[in-house]
């Protein structure tokens, strides 16, 4: 039930390292102290913007894999998939693009939110596709890996 609320971490750990592991752990964003009130509101609305963008999107579906963007709920096989926010929306997003190929970069754009994701140097979209394709089970291998490029989905043909 509380998989798809989002977590905002407001924190004083500044350090690089904090802010990766705040967000591989599932954070939908991460502030450090000494922030702008104006700051946090604003991340605070762009947070609730992309749950909201989710009410008006498609069931997707590819093989048994089901993903029902409205009601943030992922099924494979028709058994619940518990998955995080941040899993649920790159998911989503890898889905969204037919097949194409996104970056890492273009990924931490997308649903992390960074404005220059090319200045990130972070392991958590390969520790989020890692987790994902754990919990996708029998549909793990529609994430394909694309070396040196980024991943991709595959709505045919690939178990």
């Amino acid at each position: 039930m509380t998989a798809s609320l989002p977590i905002i971490m407001l924190t004083a750990k500044a350090a690089e390292v904090d802010r990766v592991v705040g967000l591989e752990v599932g954070a939908d964003d991460y502030i450090v102290k000494p922030f702008s009130p104006r700051e946090l509101v604003a991340r605070v609305k762009a947070v609730l913007r992309r749950m909201q963008a989710s009410s008006a999107l498609p069931t997707r579906q590819a093989g048994t894999l089901e993903v029902d963007e409205a009601r943030h709920q992922a099924r494979v096989g028709g058994t619940p998939v518990p998955l995080t926010a941040r899993e649920f929306d790159l998911l989503c997003t890898l889905m969204r693009v037919n097949g194409r190929v996104l970056s890492r970069e273009q990924l931490l754009e997308a649903v992390w939110g960074y404005p220059d994701a090319s200045e990130v140097e972070s392991r958590t979209v390969d520790v989020h596709i890692q987790r994902l394709r754990e919990k996708l089970t029998a549909e793990a291998g529609r994430i394909v890996t694309v070396k040196g490029v980024g991943y991709r989905f595959e709505a045919e043909g690939a178990t």
